[in-house]
C-alpha cells in the first residue's frame, strides 16, 4: 500500500515544488525580456527594475520604467513610472468574453524639453513608435487606462531664464481602448482629465479619437483658468523677452480633425494684466536698456488693445490645415485682438457648445 501511494505523492511534491520555482524565476525572466524589448526604442530606451506577478488575480506589476533619450545630452528622463498596474478586466471576461486589461500609471511623469537651436537637446517624444512600446509592456489588449497623480513638465535648460512649466496632480483617464464598434458604428476612445497647473490653476480636458486611425479624426477641449501671469516670467522673458508684473489669465482650445483635416481655436484671455513698471523695469540693473524698451512697448500695446470695459487683453487664433502641419497666421491673431478690443469681450466657455 505504501508503494502503491509513493508514486502520485512524489508527483504532487514535485510539481508544487516547480510551480514555486517558477513562480520565484518568472519575474526574472519577465523582467529580463522587457528590458532586452526596451532597450531598442529608436531614439529612447527604457529599463525597468522589477516586475511583481499575481497570476491568480491575472495581473502583474512593472516597478521602475525609466525611458531616457539615447544621445544622454537631455538631464530628465522622458518618461518615469514608478508603478504601472496591469489587470485583467473580468467584466469584459464575464460578459464580452473578450480577455482585455485595464491598466493604472501611478505617479508617472513626463518631460518635454526644448533644446532650441540644439536638436539633440530636444525632446518631444518623436524617433520612436510609441503605440509599439506600450504593446511591449502591456501585452494584453486594454480597454481602460487610468494616471493617478501624474506630472508633466515642459522645460528649456538652454534659455536665459531656464524655463519649467508644470501640471501636477493628473488625474485622468482612457476608456474603450479596444476600439470596440457601438451600436451607432463609431469607434470612439475617450480621454478624461483634470491637473493643477503651475501650482495653483485648474486645468481640464477631454477628448474622444479612434485609437487605430493614427488621430486623423478626433476632438479635443481643453481649458487652462486662474493662472497668475508672473508664475509665467521665466516662459514669457526667454520667449517674448519681457515679463509681467501683474495680472492673471485664462486659455481655452478647442481642436477637431475630420480625415486628417484640422479646425477649431486657441483663445488665451488675460485681465488686469501690467507689463511695464518703471521702477522694476528700469531702474532694474539687471535688465538693459533696450529690453526696458521693449516692455514698455509690450505693456503700452496691450493697454490700447485690451477690451476696456471688462480690463482684458484677449485673442482668437483659428486652427486650420493638416493635423501634421497646422497653419496659423499672424494677422488673423492681430485682427482677433483688434476683435476683443472694440467689438467684444471673450470668456472661457467652449465656443461650441452650451455652458458659460
Amino acid at each position: 500500500m505504501k508503494r502503491r501511494y509513493s508514486w502520485p505523492l512524489w508527483t504532487v511534491v514535485a510539481l508544487v515544488v516547480l510551480l514555486i520555482a517558477a513562480h520565484i524565476a518568472l519575474p526574472y525572466l519577465v523582467r529580463n525580456y522587457l528590458n532586452d524589448k526596451l532597450a531598442d526604442m529608436g531614439d529612447y530606451r527604457g529599463q525597468i527594475t522589477d516586475i511583481d506577478l499575481a497570476l491568480w488575480r491575472g495581473a502583474y506589476r512593472i516597478k521602475g520604467l525609466n525611458i531616457v533619450k539615447v544621445d544622454g545630452k537631455v538631464p530628465v528622463p522622458f518618461v518615469k513610472a514608478p508603478v504601472i498596474d496591469l489587470a485583467v478586466s473580468w467584466h469584459s471576461l464575464w460578459y464580452d468574453h473578450a480577455v482585455v486589461a485595464e491598466a493604472v500609471f501611478i505617479e508617472p511623469e513626463v518631460n518635454f524639453v526644448d533644446g532650441g537651436a540644439d536638436k539633440q537637446a530636444s525632446q518631444t517624444g518623436r524617433g520612436t513608435d510609441w503605440r509599439d512600446q506600450v504593446e511591449k509592456l502591456l501585452p494584453m489588449t486594454l480597454n481602460e487606462a487610468r494616471i493617478s497623480n501624474g506630472r508633466i513638465t515642459f522645460s528649456n535648460f538652454n534659455s536665459k531664464p531656464k524655463v519649467k512649466i508644470e501640471a501636477d496632480r493628473v488625474n485622468a483617464s482612457l476608456y474603450n481602448l479596444t476600439n470596440v464598434v457601438d451600436v451607432e458604428g463609431k469607434r470612439d476612445a475617450r480621454f478624461e482629465g483634470k491637473a493643477r497647473l503651475l501650482g495653483h490653476g485648474n486645468l481640464e480636458t477631454s477628448a474622444t479619437f479612434d485609437p487605430l486611425s493614427d488621430f486623423q479624426d478626433f476632438d479635443f477641449n481643453l481649458r487652462a483658468t486662474g493662472i497668475q501671469l508672473r508664475r509665467l516670467n521665466d516662459f514669457s522673458s526667454a520667449y517674448g523677452k519681457f515679463d509681467f508684473n501683474a495680472g492673471s489669465g485664462d486659455l481655452v482650445i478647442e481642436a477637431k480633425a475630420d480625415n486628417g483635416r484640422l479646425s477649431g481655436y486657441i483663445k488665451p484671455l488675460l485681465r488686469n494684466v501690467d507689463v511695464f513698471n518703471w521702477g522694476q523695469d528700469v531702474e532694474n540693473q539687471n535688465k538693459g536698456f533696450f529690453r526696458s524698451i521693449w516692455e514698455a512697448v509690450v505693456g503700452g500695446t496691450e493697454t490700447v488693445l485690451k477690451n476696456q470695459k471688462q480690463n482684458q487683453f484677449a485673442t482668437r487664433v483659428d486652427l486650420s490645415g493638416s493635423v501634421k502641419q497646422q497653419d496659423i497666421s499672424g494677422l488673423q491673431a492681430f485682427l482677433q485682438i483688434l476683435r476683443n478690443a472694440f467689438i467684444q469681450a471673450f470668456n472661457t466657455r467652449y465656443e461650441g457648445s452650451g455652458d458659460s
